[in-house]
């Protein structure tokens, strides 16, 4: 069972930065796609950011593009969202997502990212961004 525990949101003001972790156990021997998404009560749940099986190659929503940076340390088991020029509208509960076996290049290579193909999830964090 793939345990994913989200770490870092919080309260900013307007043009800000924050850093989410995201740390799993797992990740140790887990090789998959990785994302973030966030949700706002009432609308569906956003592909942020991925990342893809080589810890390398990324993609990013156009609205957070150059903005945020998806990253992972594979020595201690931490994948990163590292926000930076935060805007209210980034405002939402933010959770990281790990590929269901065997999908991981349908979990990447699809744009915007599908929730469906992501099984395993955090708890969520809550980052909320005002003026």
């Amino acid at each position: 069972q793939v345990q994913l525990v989200e770490s870092g949101g919080g309260s900013v003001q307007t043009g800000g930065s924050l850093t989410l972790s995201c740390t799993s156990s797992a990740f140790s021997y887990l090789t998959a796609c990785m994302a973030w998404f966030r949700q706002v009560p009432g609308q569906e749940r956003e592909g942020v950011a991925i990342l893809q099986e080589d810890s390398i190659t990324s993609r990013y929503a156009p609205s957070v593009k150059g903005r945020f940076t998806i990253s992972k340390d594979n020595a201690n088991n931490i994948l990163y969202l590292q926000m930076n020029s935060l805007k209210s509208e980034d405002t939402a509960q933010y959770y990281c997502a790990v590929a269901r076996p065997g999908f991981s290049r349908q979990a990447c290579g699809t744009w915007p990212p599908s929730h469906t193909d992501f099984d395993y999830w955090g708890q969520g964090t809550q980052v909320t961004v005002s003026s």
